[in-house]
């Protein structure tokens, strides 16, 4: 039994053992896997999916797949309207999930963290609170962002320097990190493994070869400091 403050559109689909807090509401054609845990205060819009197991290609060359925890969604949490949450997420309280925005396995999302429109969080990812990710952005695998990091819209974030050529690759795949504070402008292109320093900024349609270093501002093809991050633009001196 859920709790009488839950309600649900047509067609919805509730596994085994799911577990959903008081005053949740459910869109139509919401699919949510087993055991998954919802908290407190969410709404999940039409044709979400929740606790989702990941799929894999049959020339795949990634090992093969088991089964994963489910998915535990915090209080205050949405879901947009299309958007996939795989199983082994964890989502913190009141992370805002955006429409056709996709969360995959063994991700973490810290609290009030959005993830726009469209933007993909792929697989093994460690998401800060208070993050921004905006529309169509991609955030690599194995990809760590820590608090209050700012991803403006179509930014691409890459962990293969092989781009899928030989077995070698296995061993050096690494996504980026965007230290506290960091911000990429839009468009921009980060190769794998590169660490963006903390409140360190870079500056829309670049194209980042290396670590840029802490409160530090790049731009270009490759990236090049420009100057240091002004100092009215630090968390330190934005209000609360």
């Amino acid at each position: 039994m859920y709790p009488l403050t839950v309600s649900q559109g047509s067609n919805v689909v509730i596994g085994e053992n799911v577990q959903l807090g008081e005053n949740v509401i459910i869109g139509h054609n919401v699919v949510i896997y087993d055991g998954a845990t919802i908290g407190n205060n969410c709404i999940i819009q039409d044709n979400a999916v929740i606790g989702k197991q990941p799929a894999r290609a049959k020339n795949s060359a990634l090992p093969e797949l088991k089964t994963l925890p489910p998915a535990q969604i915090g209080s205050g949490v949405t879901i947009g309207t299309n958007s996939i949450i795989y199983a082994s997420a964890e989502l913190g309280d009141d992370v805002f999930v955006a429409d056709l925005a996709t969360v995959r396995e063994r991700v973490t999302v810290g609290e009030k963290t959005i993830i726009g429109r469209g933007a993909a969080v792929e697989n093994d990812c460690v998401i800060g609170v208070k993050c921004k990710i905006e529309t169509n952005a991609y955030i690599t695998a194995y990809s760590e962002l820590e608090d209050l990091v700012f991803i403006a819209p179509a930014v691409v974030t890459t962990n293969d320097n092989y781009m899928a050529r030989s077995k070698e690759r296995f061993k050096h795949f690494k996504g980026v990190t965007v230290k506290k504070g960091g911000r990429i402008g839009a468009n921009s292109t980060i190769l794998p493994g590169k660490v963006i320093g903390q409140e360190a900024a870079v500056a829309a349609g670049s194209l980042v070869t290396k670590d840029v270093e802490s409160e530090t501002l790049v731009a270009g093809h490759p990236a090049r400091t420009f100057r240091s991050v002004p100092d009215d633009q630090l968390l330190k001196n934005q209000e609360a």
